[in-house]
């Protein structure tokens, strides 16, 4: 059973998808931390990376390519990322979607990077942009619509005003569901 989870820097995915993993004894992986890993190997910030992917589609490509290579093995996946969702198709069982205020999330990833929320905002800002930008360009995929959220997505959770423990609940209760539900059908 794969299971994607996807939402802007600081909705708080990759926590929750570590911890959904955790849970149930699923592989994790996270394009966001791939995305970062190459970037370091460039010796580039995250602002300079997301620029230069934009004239290198085919750093998008790898990283999206690797995410359905590993759907693809059989084995139980939660994927964090921005296109997980909208590229596995039937691979994926469940699509989990976190969204928050902009300001929460501006403040809690100055928090956890130890940086100003100006110095936040300019690199939040200049990812997302680009990032936007670069899923249209090369899989004509806007992760902003809302319509093709409501079409793409089976849970949709705000976090503004929850916190980590009560989101992870509502992911464990209707994750749980769902595999009874695909237990009951082999029955």
């Amino acid at each position: 059973m794969n299971i994607s989870f996807a939402g802007l820097h600081g909705t708080g995915k990759s926590t929750i998808a570590k911890k959904i993993a955790k849970h149930f004894d699923l592989n994790f992986y996270s394009t966001g931390m791939a995305f970062r890993e190459l970037a370091k190997l460039k010796k580039m910030t995250l602002e300079e990376f997301s620029h230069f992917a934009e004239a290198n589609f085919e750093i998008d490509r790898l990283l999206d390519g690797k995410i359905r290579l590993l759907a693809e093995t059989g084995n139980s996946y939660v994927f964090d990322g921005q296109l997980p969702a909208f590229m596995l198709g039937d691979l994926n069982r469940y699509r989990i979607l976190l969204n928050c205020d902009y300001d929460v999330r501006l403040a809690r990833m100055a928090s956890r990077d130890n940086r100003s929320l100006e110095d936040q905002k300019k690199e939040t800002v200049a990812r997302e942009e680009s990032e936007r930008e670069r899923f249209i360009q090369l899989y004509n995929i806007d992760i902003l619509d809302p319509n093709t959220i409501l079409k793409n997505f089976d849970l949709i959770i705000s976090t503004t005003e929850l916190n980590i423990e009560e989101i992870f609940k509502i992911c464990r209760i209707a994750i749980e569901g769902i595999a009874r539900s695909m237990k009951e059908k082999e029955t």
